[in-house]
């Protein structure tokens, strides 16, 4: 099944835009969308950023797609910030930091 894909970075070096335009639209500086990424792709995206925010660790990346198991249907990784998850608080939903 292939969904909805953003990735938000904030304050990164410029060659994760190099690669996320790559295989992603950049529609706001910083702010990448893919309308079709399959789970294998989202996760090759993923790992290719995680190992380099290991390496340089600057900044912080955000990726968000549609997720049917979670609340709200929606999943979160993060790099370089508090981990987040997204809670149903009696139908309201809200983002909890670990």
């Amino acid at each position: 099944m292939k969904q909805m894909t953003m990735v938000v970075t904030r304050d990164v070096e410029n060659r994760y835009r190099g690669f996320l335009t790559s295989v992603m639209l950049e529609i706001a500086p910083g702010v990448y969308v893919a309308p079709n990424f399959s789970k294998g792709i989202r996760r090759r995206v993923w790992n290719v950023i995680s190992s380099w925010y290991s390496v340089l660790g600057r900044g912080a990346i955000v990726m968000v797609w549609r997720d049917g198991t979670q609340p709200g249907n929606l999943a979160i990784k993060t790099l370089g910030e508090q981990p987040k998850q997204i809670v149903n608080a009696g139908n309201i939903l809200l983002v909890k930091r670990n």
